[in-house]
Parts: structure tokens; C-alpha cells; sequence
């Protein structure tokens, strides 16, 4: 008889751990389904946010796009008109050079006739001239430097506005990196 007893204990004991076991069961597929939930949500709010980022890097980049097609477009304006300084200048050296000429050929003309005090004349006229020409070539060389400065200026603009551009899509990459490992992280727990 203490055989029979026991062996109802034990069933009364394995009906309640069996009991437990598949309240235990419920609990964990409602635990593994509440987490799904949460994972697919997280998922569709990891897309949302991937999808953020593209647009406002697509804004960004068509706002560099239209920045850059200005300050080509300024450049290009800037460089007309340096050529058309330059070319007024080279104008107008060639003018004074032809006038300069002119004079010289005079000068010498009278230099047949003239003095040693008018030899000293032609003599500063020429200098002048020689003086005004290297001032010309100066201010020709110096235009150049000066569009060359710019030229470079805007190609630096040009470049810190991209790397700007490239540290903003690395920190949205470091960002959205973090979230996945967040969200591994969250699964593993």
C-alpha cells in the first residue's frame, strides 16, 4: 500500500510541475511574441530613420550640387571678367607701347638736330616709357595672381564644403551603425 500512496503523490506532484511547466511555456511564447513585436517595430523604425538620412543626404548633396554650380558659375563670371581687364590692359599697353613708338621715332628725329640737352630729354622719355611698360607687365602679373588667388579660395570652399558633407553622411553612418548594435544587443538579451 505505501506503494500506491507514493505513486499518487508523485502523479499529484507531476500534474502540478507539468501544470507549471506549461504556464512556464505560455509565458516564454508570449515573452519570445511581445519581443517580435518589439523587433519588427524596431526594424520599421531603423528603416524609417535609414530612410531619413537618405533623403536629407539627398537634399544636402543637390544643395552642394546647386552651391557648386554657383561658385562655378561665379568663377566662371570672375574669370570673364579678369580676361577682359587684361585684355583692356594688354589694349592699353599696346596703345601707350604704339604712342610710345610714335614718340620715340619723333625723338629721334630730333635727336639729329638737337643738343645734348635734348639727347638728356629723349633719354628720360624713354625711361618714363620703359617705367609705365614694367608698371603694365606689374599690374597684368598681379590681376593674374589676384584670379588665381580666387581661383584657388574657391576650389578650398568647394573641398571644405564636401568634407563637411562626408563627415555628415560618416556621422549619420556611425549613427545608424550604433542603433544595429543596439539592436543586436537588444537581442541578445
Amino acid at each position: 500500500m505505501p506503494f500506491i500512496m507514493s505513486s499518487a503523490i508523485s502523479g499529484i506532484e507531476l500534474a502540478q510541475q507539468l501544470a507549471q511547466v506549461r504556464t512556464e511555456v505560455r509565458d516564454l511564447q508570449r515573452t519570445v511574441e511581445s519581443l517580435r513585436h518589439a523587433l519588427e517595430a524596431a526594424h520599421v523604425e531603423k528603416d524609417r530613420a535609414v530612410r531619413a538620412a537618405e533623403t536629407i543626404a539627398g537634399q544636402e548633396a543637390a544643395q552642394l550640387k546647386v552651391a557648386v554650380a554657383a561658385l562655378r558659375d561665379e568663377l566662371e563670371h570672375a574669370q570673364i571678367l579678369r580676361e577682359q581687364e587684361v585684355q583692356r590692359a594688354q589694349a592699353a599697353g599696346q596703345d601707350e607701347i604704339h604712342q610710345l613708338r610714335t614718340t620715340v621715332a619723333a625723338l629721334r628725329d630730333e635727336l639729329e638736330y638737337a643738343s645734348i640737352e635734348q639727347q638728356t630729354q629723349v633719354q628720360a622719355a624713354l625711361a618714363a616709357s620703359a617705367n609705365e611698360t614694367a608698371q603694365l607687365k606689374a599690374t597684368a602679373g598681379a590681376l593674374r595672381e589676384q584670379l588665381e588667388m580666387m581661383r584657388t579660395r574657391q576650389e578650398q570652399t568647394v573641398q571644405d564644403e564636401r568634407l563637411v558633407a562626408e563627415q555628415e553622411k560618416q556621422q549619420l553612418r556611425d549613427t545608424i551603425e550604433a542603433m544595429r548594435d543596439a539592436m543586436d544587443e537588444g537581442r541578445k538579451a
